[in-house]
């Protein structure tokens, strides 16, 4: 079987205990998920082993699990440094 695409969406606001995952999508859903994030000017970051502990073990609208946390704060951190914040 073809590995299938994974992608999640995911915010931190300063004050919130935890990344939160926005969406989540596979196969053809993320691959719209990724073209839209592309169109519309969002820092999309590959990290496939995120994307499948995040379609796992969260749903949207959740606070990422304290285990995603340290790869999550990796992702973000290469975003807010690519985009000067």
């Amino acid at each position: 079987m073809k590995n299938r695409k994974l992608a999640s969406a995911i915010k931190y606001s300063s004050g919130d205990p935890a990344p939160e995952l926005l969406a989540s999508g596979r196969g053809r859903e993320a691959e719209r998920m990724i073209a839209i994030a592309e169109k519309v000017g969002v820092t999309v970051v590959e990290d496939a082993a995120l994307a499948a502990l995040l379609d796992t073990s969260a749903k949207p609208g959740d606070f990422i699990p304290t285990w995603c946390w340290e790869a999550a704060a990796k992702a973000l951190a290469f975003v807010m440094k690519t985009e000067g914040k």
